[in-house]
């Protein structure tokens, strides 16, 4: 029988049954199948069925479609919970990555990334919305980057096995991708029947929202959309294509990540809170305008693969900022906003998402260093966007310019 429990009521249960413990462990488990099949990912696609930049372009393309109809999510919850959603969503994505290799032809490899896609993109969709709904606003950025960490360090410990039973072992693309999936479709058929369904204080509006007062909130999120497909695209395809890396050195470097994930994210949730989100995504897109760059100088002054590692790593490092979009939300949304806005935004942040990637894969077959100059554009225009953030964002006071008002009128 289905059990609903408050917020408040949720307090009063143990530490592991509260809700705030579902969010650390959908956090554990969603990276466990997503980076498993993204560690693999370029190395499989180039030795199963032969793909070049233009291939991995589509390839990315058809993955970001789901999160182009993520405002489908706002019809499903008018007749499935929210979190229900989410874990559901989560066995989808486990189940997907379990049979990747079971498809390595261009067709099979297609389909089947667009089931994950589909379960990976409506539970991020939810996670978001149910971590606005269950954190307090003074401890989200602290929470949500404590969120962060966990799934890097779940993460971790796959890539870890990945890289030293790899070759000792000789596994297969097939056993690695079922044991990732399968964690990921297991812990949230376990989370479907240990929690109960927790309700938050404000029922959510079951209806598209555009509200003129987000506009500042949606032009960034469109901006980190496309400015993200060039780094999870090309970044990674570059370091295979150029520098020849294998399956245990890519996942080398995203080892890298998670360890510097799992130190910072925290610091990073602090930065935010202390701060304010206007700075911290000032300093994130500075940091990307300079990176983009330098991605470029690896083709045009021939950096070597020391440097285009680090670039990589800190190129992780500042899109973890990105959540300071997530606390800026909280700050000047209508509480029954939350649900279908999350739903909108991610439909915005892949409005360039899919066609972005196709286009780019194909500029990439002329001047790959193009595709980063290009990214270090949008990474400025992001800035400007960025220094239209009040330093104390809430309702009524979404843009400096709202600031500004309130300032000049009589």
């Amino acid at each position: 029988m289905t059990r609903y429990v408050t917020l408040d009521d949720a307090k009063h249960h143990p530490i592991w049954h509260r809700p705030v413990a579902l969010l650390f462990l959908m956090a554990l488990a969603m990276p466990v199948a997503f980076n498993t099949w993204s560690a693999l990912l370029n190395n499989f696609v180039i030795e199963a069925a032969q793909f070049d930049g233009s291939d991995i372009g589509l390839l990315h393309t058809v993955r970001e479609i789901p999160g182009f109809l993520a405002v489908g999510v706002i019809a499903i919850i008018i007749f499935v919970r929210e979190q229900v959603l989410g874990l559901i969503s989560l066995v989808l994505l486990g189940m997907a990555t379990a049979v990747t290799a079971w498809f390595p032809s261009m067709g099979g490899i297609l389909t089947i990334t667009m089931l994950s896609s589909i379960g990976f993109h409506y539970y991020e969709t939810v996670n978001q919305s149910l971590q606005l709904q269950w954190l307090k606003i003074e401890d989200a950025p602290r929470v949500i980057g404590w969120l962060m960490a966990a799934g890097s360090a779940a993460t971790l410990l796959a890539y870890l096995a990945i890289m030293a039973l790899w070759d000792n072992l000789a596994l297969s693309y097939n056993i690695v991708y079922m044991i990732g999936g399968g964690i990921t479709a297991t812990v949230a058929v376990v989370a479907l029947i240990a929690y109960p369904q927790f309700e938050a204080p404000t029922p959510q509006v079951k209806k598209m929202v555009l509200r003129k007062r987000y506009w500042l909130y949606y032009a960034l999120q469109f901006m980190s959309g496309a400015r993200r497909q060039i780094f999870v695209v090309f970044a990674g395809f570059m370091m295979v294509e150029r520098f020849g890396f294998d399956v245990h050195e890519i996942t080398l470097l995203y080892l890298i990540n998670l360890i510097a994930n799992i130190v910072f994210a925290p610091l990073m949730g602090r930065a935010v809170g202390f701060f304010g989100e206007r700075r911290t995504l000032s300093f994130e897109y500075i940091g990307l305008v300079f990176v983009f760059l330098a991605y470029g100088g690896v083709y045009y002054l021939g950096w070597g693969v020391v440097v285009a590692s680090t670039l990589y790593v800190l190129d992780h490092l500042f899109f973890a900022l990105a959540l300071a979009l997530k606390t800026y939300f909280q700050k000047i949304a209508d509480p029954a906003d939350i649900a279908p806005t999350a739903a909108v935004a991610f439909t915005i942040n892949h409005i360039a998402a899919v066609f972005l990637p196709v286009g780019l894969g194909l500029l990439w077959m002329v001047s790959p260093a193009a595709v980063f100059f290009l990214a270090a554009g949008m990474a400025s225009i992001s800035l400007i966007l960025a220094l239209l953030i009040p330093r104390h964002p809430r309702p009524g006071h979404e843009t400096v310019f709202a600031s500004l008002r309130v300032a000049v009128a009589p």
